[in-house]
Parts: C-alpha cells; structure tokens; sequence
C-alpha cells in the first residue's frame, strides 16, 4: 500500500509575485487502498470537497494517465482551504504523484512540472509542492522552469484568519497593467531578496520582503491583518512579514523565542485567527510504502 504527502506552500515572499514559493511542514495525505469499479475518495474535509473522479485530486491524475485503474483512496489534509497556503497547488501534485504510482506509464519531474502548472496556472505554489524548500520559479518560452534553493534560518508563524479568500477574488483587485517605474522597481526589489535569501542576509530580507510592489498594496485592503501584523513584527525585531500566496493568511518570518510575545501584540490588537509555528520542507512530495 502507497502514502502519498504533499507539503502546503507560502507563495510570492512579498515582491516574489507568481515566481517565488516555500514548501512548508502542513501536509496533504493519500493512503491508496484496494481497486474499485470507481474512484472513491473518503475525508472528512466538508461537501464542498467531492468524493468521486470530480475531486480535483482524481482530475489531476487522470490528466497526466486517463487510463488510470479506479482506487479507493483516503485523503487527509493539515492545509485549510482557501487561505494562501497552497490548498490547491497540493491536491493537484497529490493527483499527479497518485498517476506517477498507478501508471505503467514513466513521467519525469519537468512533466509533472509542466502539468502541475497548466492545471494551477502559475508555478510558484506547485513547485514547492513538488520539489520541496525555496523555489524560483518562471514561464520559458511557455514552458515553466524552476531553481531550487535553500531558506535562511530563520522561524516561519503563520496567521491564519478565521475567513477563506478564494484566488480569483484576491486577483480582481489588481492592475492589469503598472506603470513603467513602479515595474522596474518591483522587479529590482524581487531580484534584490532572491539575492538576500540565497546569502542568508535576513537583515536584507527583512528591509525587501515588505516593499513589495505588485500585489500587496491592491490586497491590503482584504487583508488589514497585513498591515497590523507589520508594524507588531517591526517592534518585536521580526525578520519581516508578508501575505501568503493570495492570503488571507499572513506569514512572519521571526526568531522563535519572539514568538509568543508577538502572538500576545496580536491578539491585544483583537485578530482572533489561528497561529501555528512553520518550518520548511526540503523533501517536497513523495511516496512511500505503508
């Protein structure tokens, strides 16, 4: 019998939009069980989740093989939906390591990339799904391309608000278009904390990781937790704060031993959401025997 484990990813890292992704330690899980006549798929992650070959788990793997033998799979996930870890990224790369374990057929790492990113769209939340640690990520000549790296070392809290943002409505605030110097200043301030994260100069990353230009001051406004969560991290000497993916969770990038003073702030500053303490994945999915 099969397990299958899928990390949850923190995407953009501030001016890191679409390209920069972080696996981290929250999993997505499948346990493939015994043929069926149908696919059948048991959780306990609400209706708005299907249990059949609708599930966006079976779609994925039946893109990538449509020949798949139907199984019974149990499914279990740690990633909320809907809150800018990378719910979705981590069902579509389940589905594609579930067809990389049924098929008779062999698909390399860059397939299982490209597909991953048709289905989601963009790379820099399936790349770390699928490869693990920090991940750079871009379309060449339409096809996706990603560099593995390592984080700094550094505590990751996430907060999580009691609230779901779906993508497409985090997405409609945005410009469709910037103009000339505000593009090329997001971008510098992109390549700058490439360059911080890879030197592990946190005290860099903490002054680029929120100057971001492309998307968070059009999503402040959904997420006032950002701004709040900002300003207590600069009292407490955290390392930076950011929106995850496209929120609403936000993530914070801090020493442990700051922690519960900073989550205190927080809730004098009344945000009742969730804290959990984060660390990175370096292995990415995989499978295993059970």
């Amino acid at each position: 019998m099969q397990k299958i484990i899928v990390p949850a990813s923190s995407a953009n890292l501030g001016p890191g939009f679409d390209s920069l992704g972080l696996a981290v330690d929250r999993y997505l899980t499948l346990e493939v069980l015994e043929k069926m006549p149908n696919w059948q798929i048991e959780h306990d992650l609400g209706p708005e989740v299907s249990h059949d070959e609708t599930n966006l788990v079976i779609k994925s793997a039946l893109t990538l093989d449509k020949d798949l033998t139907p199984h019974r799979i149990k499914m279990n996930s740690e990633i909320p939906l809907a809150r800018g870890l990378g719910s979705s990224s981590a069902a579509i790369v389940a589905g594609l390591k579930l067809a990389q374990v049924l098929s008779a057929k062999q698909f390399s790492d860059q397939e299982l990339l490209e597909v991953a990113t048709k289905l989601e769209g963009h790379p820099d939340n399936v790349a770390p799904a699928l490869f693990g640690g920090l991940t750079i990520s871009l379309m060449v000549n339409e096809r996706p391309q990603t560099i593995k790296a390592t984080f700094p070392e550094i505590g990751l809290l996430a907060y999580i608000p009691d609230f779901e943002l779906e993508t497409k409505v985090s997405r409609s605030v945005l410009p469709e278009r910037l103009e000339y110097a505000t593009a090329v200043r997001a971008g510098s301030v992109g390549n700058a904390l490439v360059a911080a994260l890879l030197t592990d100069d946190l005290e860099l990353v903490a002054e680029l990781i929120e100057q971001d230009g492309y998307h968070e001051p059009y999503r402040e406004k959904l997420v006032p937790h950002l701004k709040i969560l900002r300003e207590l991290g600069h009292k407490v000497g955290a390392k930076g704060t950011y929106l995850s993916g496209a929120g609403p969770t936000v993530m914070t990038l801090i020493a442990p031993e700051k922690m519960a003073s900073f989550i205190k702030a927080a809730r004098e500053h009344g945000l009742t959401g969730e804290f959990t303490q984060l660390a990175v994945d370096q292995k990415g999915a995989r499978s295993e025997e059970i």
